[in-house]
């Protein structure tokens, strides 16, 4: 079947006892037992529940795996990852990570005994030098938030592959419709499904997508044993975003296009980072391995005063932390989504105070265009 008719049928299908289109919530938190050590395949809705079941199923589809496990929130799937590794193992990150795994990993799993390296995954050869012999995982994301650079899956393949490391890759930016990186060697996928996944901006969730059976036995078992696993309520949401996901990402993709272009030639925009024009530095390698460029963009108005302006004068644009939802969203992420990366840190990879992240939505390009040119004029 195609991606589309997977994302409307897989996991989703009619509730055979009342032949209702749309599966019910199961909204419970224990299930009868038929007798003793004797269910229906649930036993309390920590461990597992029906809604949870057929998220995980149609997201795993939609990565081309076996298996996929849903959690609270982005973090906590990320999290989930991280546990895999062992008190002495090392794991090389993208250095633009997203703000909340760098906080993660250097204030919380670096105090039981993990090692983190930082370091433009972009390059190969900056790979290669920071591995260690203790490295295990290779964690890349691509687009990396919000620098946008883009990192050769294939390569990232490659490494992993003669290293024996574990490559996860976070694929949130661009959801599985638009970048599939198990087809590049990845073997652990992870999503915040608050983005693009559910779509709508109401509810938070993260998942972990698993193609090795070793793996996904200790994400259940931590899922369960955590008590992280998501809640029916935000399962039924997520798996309704998903089938419209298609459709949803060619007008986002579309649109940040449109966006990408009306920046780039703007006199008050110093640069646009964007994978989609020809000066982004890895255009072909984005071309190459993915459907489309997406529509999270950033751009850099030179000075803080000159974000401070743009944003506080948007109308249509919402000043909100998060991305991916049917709206516009548009931040500033020194203060807001890395405001916990130390500012030196920021200023050497590119998150500078005049840098501005806008995650286009779906909305009619003409009135976008116009509330982002209004809003310029204010600078």
């Amino acid at each position: 079947m195609g991606f589309s008719t997977d994302a409307i049928h897989v996991g989703q299908e009619p509730d055979p006892a009342t032949g209702s289109i749309v599966a019910p919530i199961y909204q419970t938190s224990t299930y009868l037992q038929d007798a003793l050590g004797q269910n229906k395949g649930y036993d309390y809705a920590r461990t597992n529940h029906p809604n949870r079941k057929a998220l995980e199923r149609c997201l795993a589809k939609l990565e081309g795996a076996p298996s996929a496990y849903v959690f609270t929130t982005g973090m906590a799937a990320i999290d989930a990852v991280f546990r895999l590794l062992r008190p002495g193992d090392h794991c090389v990150l993208s250095e633009s990570v997203y703000g909340g795994v760098f906080r993660l990993t250097t204030q919380l799993l670096v105090q039981f005994g993990l090692e983190f390296s930082y370091v433009d995954t972009s390059s190969v050869e900056k790979i290669e030098a920071a591995l260690r012999p203790n490295t295990k995982m290779l964690y890349v994301e691509t687009p990396t938030n919000p620098t946008m650079i883009v990192s050769d899956l294939a390569a990232c393949g490659r490494i992993a592959k003669d290293r024996h490391l574990t490559l996860t890759v976070d694929n949130t930016f661009l959801s599985p419709y638009l970048q599939q990186p198990i087809t590049f060697g990845a073997h652990i996928v992870v999503h915040s499904m608050t983005k693009y996944l559910n779509g709508h901006s109401d509810c938070t969730g993260g998942v972990a997508v698993l193609t090795r059976a070793e793996d996904a036995e200790k994400i259940y078992f931590i899922q369960r044993s955590a008590g992280a696993g998501l809640a029916p309520m935000d399962c039924f949401l997520v798996s309704r975003g998903v089938k419209t996901l298609a459709v949803r990402m060619e007008r986002h993709d579309a649109n940040g296009m449109a966006i990408a272009k009306f920046l780039h030639g703007h006199p008050k925009v110093d640069r646009v980072v964007y994978p989609g024009l020809p000066s982004h530095p890895q255009h072909d390698i984005a071309k190459r391995q993915q459907r489309g460029f997406g529509a999270m963009i950033s751009f850099d108005l030179g000075t803080l005063d000159a974000a401070r302006k743009l944003l506080n004068h948007v109308k249509l644009c919402s000043l909100a932390e998060s991305l991916g939802g049917v709206e516009t969203l548009i931040s500033h992420p020194a203060t807001m989504t890395h405001a916990s990366i130390p500012a030196d840190i920021r200023q050497r990879i590119g998150i500078t105070d005049g840098l501005v992240r806008i995650s286009v939505g779906i909305e009619d390009i003409e009135d976008l265009i116009a509330d982002l040119e209004q809003a310029l004029d204010k600078i």
